[in-house]
Parts: C-alpha cells; sequence; structure tokens
C-alpha cells in the first residue's frame, strides 16, 4: 500500500511518498521540505508537494505533528497553520489516514528501525531487546520522551510528558544551574537543562562561577561554539550538558523499568562524538544500589535521516496491519 507520510514542525513541513507491507515499512521515498511560512496552510503545502511529485497523491496519509493531537482541532506553536482530523479525508483526498504526536512518530520509527540505524552509545553493544520496555528520549527544542513496548514481534507505543519531571541536581555546579533558573521558574523541569535551549543558562551559570562577565549568546551561537571548541566556556557548558542528559536518561529509564534507552533527535546526532567522550555514560548509571543495573542497559542513538516521516508511516503500518 503507497501513502503520503508528512512530518510537520513549527518552521518546516516533511513530506514523502511511502511504501507499507506487512504492518511494516517497506519503503521511504525522498523527503521533499517545504517552509511552513510559505504556505498559508496545510491543504496548501500538501497541493504544492502533489505539484512537485508529478500529480494525484495516494488516497492514504500518515501526519506526525509537533503538539497534542486529540481534540477536534491541532494548532501549531511556531507556525499559523490549523489540521482538523475530521476534514482530512474532505480536503486532502485521503479517507485513510492517522495523526500522531512527533515523538509517538520516533518511537515508531525506533521499533520499526534497521540495526543500522542505531548507533551504540554505552553500555553493552547488544541489538535491542525483542521484548521488554524501551525507553526514548530526545533533545531538541524540548525534552521528548516515550515509552516503546515490544513483545517479540508486536509493539506498542505510549508517547508521555516526561520531559517535565522534576530537575535533580548532582553536583555544587547544578545546585548553581538550578538556583539561576529558579530566579525565573517557581519549578524547574528536565526540560528546562536538558533541551537544545538550556546550553544559555548553564554556559551562564560557569561564566557566573569563573567570575566572568556574562555575554548574551543564543543557544544556536552557544552549540556552534561549544561543540566547534573555539571557546572554551562554551565547551564546558556542551559537556556539563552531556552529564546533566545522562542523568536525566537514567532516571527516565530507571522509571520506565526499561531494558534499553534509546536517544533521538537532531541534537543528539549533532552531538554524538561528544555524548561518546563525556561522563553521559557514567551519570546514567550513577543510581546507587542499582548501578549495576544501569550498566547492563544498552543505550543507542537513531540516525535514520527522516525518522518523523519513517515514525508516521510506521505509525499508519502499525494501525492498518
Amino acid at each position: 500500500m503507497q501513502l503520503v507520510a508528512v512530518d510537520i514542525g513549527g518552521t518546516h513541513a516533511r513530506f514523502a511518498l511511502a511504501e507499507i507491507a506487512g504492518g511494516r515499512v517497506a519503503h521511504l521515498g525522498d523527503a521533499t521540505t517545504l517552509k511552513t511560512a510559505d504556505h498559508p496552510s496545510f491543504q496548501l503545502a500538501w497541493e504544492e508537494f502533489a505539484r512537485l511529485s508529478g500529480g494525484a497523491l495516494p488516497a492514504a496519509v500518515a501526519i506526525a505533528v509537533a503538539g497534542p493531537v486529540g481534540g477536534d482541532l491541532i494548532r501549531f506553536t511556531n507556525n499559523p497553520w490549523i489540521i482538523r482530523p475530521a476534514m482530512i479525508s474532505e480536503k486532502l483526498g485521503a479517507p485513510d489516514y492517522i495523526v500522531v504526536n512527533d515523538f509517538a512518530a520516533v518511537a515508531h520509527a525506533v521499533a520499526q528501525a534497521d540495526e543500522a540505524h542505531l548507533l551504540h552509545l554505552s553500555g553493552p553493544d547488544l541489538p535491542l531487546p525483542q521484548s521488554g520496555t524501551i525507553s526514548i528520549v530526545g533533545p531538541g527544542t524540548g525534552l521528548g520522551v516515550a515509552q516503546l513496548w515490544r513483545d517479540h514481534g508486536t509493539y506498542r507505543v505510549q508517547p508521555t510528558e516526561g520531559g517535565h519531571v522534576d530537575y535533580a541536581p548532582l553536583d555544587r555546579i547544578e545546585d548553581a544551574i538550578l538556583a539561576r533558573l529558579r530566579g525565573r521558574y517557581r519549578r524547574v523541569s528536565a526540560e528546562r537543562v536538558v533541551a537544545g535551549p538550556g546550553i544559555v543558562d548553564i554556559y551562564e551559570t560557569l561564566a557566573q562561577i569563573e567570575g566572568r562577565a556574562i555575554v548574551s549568546l543564543t543557544d544556536k551561537e552557544l552549540w556552534a561554539l561549544g561543540t566547534s571548541g573555539e571557546d572554551s566556556l562554551a565547551a564546558a557548558a556542551v559537556d556539563r550538558f552531556c552529564l546533566s542528559l545522562g542523568s536525566v536518561a537514567g532516571d527516565l529509564a530507571l522509571a520506565h523499568g526499561a531494558s534499553a534507552l534509546v536517544m533521538a533527535g537532531g541534537l543528539g546526532l549533532r552531538i554524538k562524538d561528544t555524548l561518546v567522550r563525556s561522563g553521559f555514560a557514567e551519570r546514567f548509571c550513577a543510581k546507587g544500589r542499582f548501578e549495576g543495573l544501569m550498566a547492563a542497559m544498552p543505550v543507542k542513538l537513531i540516525t535514520h535521516p527522516q525518522p518523523g516521516l519513517f515514525g508516521a508511516a510506521a505509525a499508519f503500518a502499525q494501525a492498518h496491519s
């Protein structure tokens, strides 16, 4: 069966044709990326993709959206589009459809990804287990968290809001990061520290500890400076980010009763070499009496080039198997 896979974020909407068979994605075509700002509505972007594809599109669509999917109306934080699921069939000519949260799509991608798209980060270098729970954690603009439960060929995905658990510092530097954030927020969640924008508060806290003047830089600028090694303080902030990410990822895996964890998201790919060299693995395992349990857990990074599109198609395939 052929379908259109769509992955909609704040800035871009990605489209691809996909083939599914036997409850799995058999093929995912090349992605077409459109800027949401260039198209007043999702339907107009859909029509542009149809034009670029050379004609009529399949009568089935799988859509991953960056936001909640419940209710009669889906709105986006950073673009003016709205989607009314009840009107997808009429507006798009696609009577078969599914709409999933973008991180649920990532979990579906992990469930169906080849081993070649799973890079080993820490723990035993073993394939993901075929049964049990796998935690999925994705630092990006926010901190996405999902659970994937597998049982020898079958699986279920549970999206969560795990990124909003309380942030728990482990040393005096993280105490200082928490204190800085507490000046602005009554409650500080993990997402405030180990999502992409969190690098700013980490950097400014380290500058304060060093007695340096705080230079106002964006998170994008700091990630570029820190990952290139051009700025030693920014590099130290990236290292601290990796430590905190290891702690949070380990907490989530422990809470989920997981037997493995998969990191996801563009930021994870960008810092993969730093993650391997950093104290991420040690912090992931540093859970007191359960250190041995954590050390036996494989930690992977999904490297599929289009996990949102692949995962949307995988969600559709599972629902229609």
